[in-house]
This record gives C-alpha cells, structure tokens and sequence, in this order.
C-alpha cells in the first residue's frame, strides 16, 4: 500500500483528527479495569491473572511499535493504520470468542497479543506524518494525537460499563460487550485511514521550514547513539512514576485517608481517577505545546524535577492534607502524559524527520519495562509493608523515595543530551532511498 499524498490545496489539520480516530480508539486499553471485576467473577480469576491481558497488551504495544517501526515509515501512515484496525479489532473479536467459550487463554492471546500488536503499530502510525505536516509545530501537533490515547478511557470506561450493565456481566455479557467494541472500533479507526494523508513537498507550510532541515539520522544509526539510550532512559523513568500511582490510584487515595476524619468513600476514589485520567490527557497537549516555546530539554526539567519535587511533598505532607495530595498527583500525570506527547518532537530535534517513526518505535521499549516496573515497586512494597503491619500512608513512603530516585536519574540523562555526532548523519536527503534500502537489509 503506497502513501497517499495530499492534493494540491489538502489542509494539514485534516491529518490530526485522522489520528486521534486511532488514538482515541487504542485508548481504550486504559479502561481494561473496567473488565477486571467482571471477569474475575464470571471466570473464577486471581486478580492478578485478570490484569494479565492488559499487561500484555502494553508488553506488545512495545516491541511491535520497536520492531514495526520501520514498516510504518516504509509503507506509511494509511497502512500502518490499516494494520492496526485489524489487529486492535480483531483482538476484541477473538476475546468475544474466548469469553463466549469462557476460555481466558484466548481473551489474553486476543487482547493482549493480538490486540497488543494493534496498540503498537497504531501508535507510532501518524507520529513521523504529524511532524512532517506540522515541522513549525511538532510539539502541539503529536501532542494533539498523543492526547487521544489518554483520553480514550474517558470514553471507554462509562461506554463499558454501560454495556455490561446492559448486557449483564456473566461470560455471555462480557462477550457481547467485546463483541461490540471490536466492530464499533474497527468502524472509528477507518475514518482514520480514508482521511490520512502525507505532505507533497517538503514545506506543508508555505514559507515554513523544511521537513529535512537540520540533521537527519537512519534508525539503525540512532540505537547506535547515546542520545537515543539517553531519552531511553527517561522516558521509562518519567512514565515509571506516573503508572506508579496511575495503576493503585483509587486504593491509594483511599489508604492515605483511612485513618482521618475525612476519608476517601469508593464513588470520591473513582472520581480521583476520572481526575488523574483527565490530567493524563491535558498534559499531552499542554505540556507538548509548551515544549514548542521552551524547548524539549526544558521541558524535561519540569518534568522529571518538579516531578521529584511533587513526590517528595506527597511522601512528607501528603497525609495531612487531601488538596495537596490530589494536585501532586495531578501534575505528575500531567507529565506522565506529557512526557508521552513531547518524546517525539524531542527525536525529531535530534534525529530529524528522516526516520523518526521507527526511532521512536524502538524508544517505546522503554514504556514496556516501565509498565511492568512501576506497578511492580509500588504494589510489592505496599504488601511487603502491610505484612509488616504497617497502614495508611506509610504503606507507600518506601516506593515514593524509590521514584524520587528514579525521577533524579532521568533528570541527569536529559542533561546528558547533546546534538547528535555528524557521523551519524545521512550525508545527503537525496542519499535517503539508498540509506534506507541499507537499513532494511541489514
């Protein structure tokens, strides 16, 4: 499937509602708790063995996104779109399937595998056209797309809910409600492929920059820099501390307050987490956007910093104060959420535009450990402290200085960024063809 190109007088910001009809769909995978209780109940499940298609999913949505970045920026945007559609949905099908027959293996192989692959290569689909399109703007505009992914459980969760309510939450209710998800996803995700487009020339803009200006740097070149393990290494640490509370953020909320004359009732802990969802999806347009005016370097700062800074009033004051505790955390999802928006336009600056998709597919590796480390540090010390018989707040002291420790780490790997080494650079946009059948060969 070749690229489809713009005709003459095509407007740019046809491209970001493109993405975001993908974006808003993969979503959804933030709204898989929605599922949990259900399928636990339905199909005799741990709590731990419901989280396991999730935890896949996110496992896939990296190493397909590392090893199918390359194909996207090859075949383009309409393909890798088109791909995504068919995996993201048929995974919902073939978890219908596995829930109908009420055989788990297959709703972890459909959703999580299968669907998994779906969340990856969706993903990184529009980032390298989005930047393209916007080379004034990279920040705002991959933050545009990016804002869809966290704010696709905003949809997700209510819709869900209601259709196992509807539908009844046995095996035969959570069928149903897969059932639907897939074709009403695979319907959304379409108008994502029709529309999509990639730019005639190199200046969408009529007298902006070039999309090949500055250094341009192959895929297989970037891995081999210590920039790109740089930015490796923070983004795992900025997401790492915000999945940390994103993942336990109602129990959290609700330990905190336990013990106070104001506890945290069920409905006030599942509006935290509507709060922490919505901030999620604020920072990946603001802060990227932002990022346009400041600089990504900069921008890291505020995020890994002020991060470490939010932590730390949590882990000393949180207790003590409810509005504290809820706007700490809503500023470090805001950064969680922005430092997703923001990685792209940071590769862009470093790496160019020549094969950016693919570099960032390989960074999203990164997303992968995080999304297994963060939920890991902070729910194995909260039991290990509870077995201790420790409550409340003190369950949670441990793992926030462990972020904290974190945060400080990617804070210096940002300022170990430097300009990428000449001799990495493609030597030539018109060598880019022959570089990139190199690549691929290799």
């Amino acid at each position: 499937m070749s690229p489809p190109v713009a005709p003459p007088g095509w407007s740019r910001w046809l491209v970001p509602p493109a993405a975001l009809s993908v974006h808003l769909s993969i979503g959804q995978a933030y709204a898989w708790s929605v599922f949990k209780p259900p399928l636990e109940s339905a199909l005799g499940l741990s709590g731990t063995q419901s989280a396991l298609p999730f935890q896949l999913g996110i496992v896939m949505l990296g190493l397909s996104a590392a090893f199918g970045g390359t194909l996207v920026e090859r075949n383009g945007p309409r393909w890798a779109m088109t791909v995504a559609l068919v995996c993201f949905s048929s995974g919902f099908l073939l978890s219908a399937l596995g829930a109908s027959l009420e055989q788990y293996w297959l709703i972890v192989f459909g959703y999580g595998f299968v669907g998994g692959i779906g969340l990856g290569i969706g993903y990184i689909s529009p980032v390298s056209t989005l930047i393209k399109w916007f080379p004034d703007r990279p920040g705002m505009a991959t933050g545009i797309a990016i804002m869809g992914f966290g704010g696709g459980a905003l949809i997700a969760s209510p819709w869900s809910a209601q259709m196992l309510e509807s539908f009844g939450s046995d095996s035969s209710g959570i069928a149903l409600a897969f059932l639907v998800h897939g074709l009403s996803y695979a319907v959304f995700m379409l108008l994502g492929v029709l529309l999509v487009r990639v730019p005639r020339t190199e200046k969408p803009v009529e007298s902006g920059p070039s999309v090949l200006a500055g250094p341009q740097v192959s895929a297989r070149s970037a891995v081999r820099t210590p920039q790109f393990w740089c930015l490796w290494l923070v983004l795992c640490m900025n997401v790492t501390a915000g999945i940390g509370i994103l993942e336990k953020a109602a129990p959290m909320i609700t330990d905190f307050f336990a013990g106070t004359s104001t506890p945290v009732s069920v409905t006030a802990a599942a509006g935290f987490v509507a709060l922490l969802s919505a901030a999620n999806m604020a920072g990946r347009i603001g802060w990227s956007s932002t990022s346009d005016l400041i600089g990504r370097k900069n921008i890291y700062r505020v995020y890994l910093g002020v991060g470490a800074l939010m932590y730390a009033l949590i882990a000393l004051f949180g207790d003590t104060s409810k509005p504290l505790f809820i706007l700490c955390a809503l500023v470090i999802l805001s950064f969680y959420g922005g430092g997703f928006a923001t990685i792209p336009a940071y590769l862009k600056d470093l790496f160019g535009t020549y094969q950016v998709g693919a570099i960032h597919g390989r960074l999203l590796t990164a997303w992968s450990l995080a999304g297994v480390l963060g939920p890991l540090i902070v729910n194995w010390i909260a039991d290990r402290q509870e077995e201790a018989g420790r409550h409340g707040a003190s369950l949670y002291g441990l793992s926030f200085v462990i972020m904290i420790g974190l945060l400080v780490v990617g804070f210096v790997a940002n300022e170990l960024v430097r300009p990428v080494d000449p001799r990495h650079h493609v030597p030539q946009p018109k060598e880019a063809d022959r570089v990139q059948q190199q690549s691929e060969s290799a």
